[in-house]
């Protein structure tokens, strides 16, 4: 039988300025380590830090910009674009450009602090 997520979690999120996480499919909310689904709202000017994850993300921009430096340089994927960021690759997200962005993250398997390997702040 199909199981109905009636609402999302709020996570607290990392990084410089206060970003809005909520996750609907995942550790926290459904108790699934297999993947997560999360529906993030990030201002302009938030950055966390890097990160090499131990999962690949699979991004989707709703709204504004999300930049993703890598170790090839940086890519800005706007609204209506998609981000695949693979497992082990050092990455870094940020909403520089005015109005921040709205984007969903799918991670497989699920993002935990765990495996998200972040950088020292």
């Amino acid at each position: 039988m199909p199981t109905l997520v009636e609402q999302p979690t709020r996570i607290v999120s990392c990084g410089n300025k206060p970003k809005l996480i909520d996750e609907y499919i995942g550790r926290v909310n459904t108790d699934t380590a297999g993947v997560s689904v999360a529906h993030m709202r990030s201002p302009q000017g938030w950055e966390e830090p890097g990160q090499s994850p131990e999962f690949d993300e699979f991004t989707f921009v709703i709204k504004g910009v999300l930049r993703v430096r890598h170790q090839g340089g940086t890519i800005d994927v706007a609204a209506g674009q998609a981000v695949i960021a693979h497992r082990g690759e050092w990455i870094q997200y940020s909403t520089p450009i005015e109005g921040g962005a709205e984007y969903v993250a799918v991670c497989l398997p699920a993002f935990s602090l765990d495996t998200v390997h972040r950088d020292d702040e």
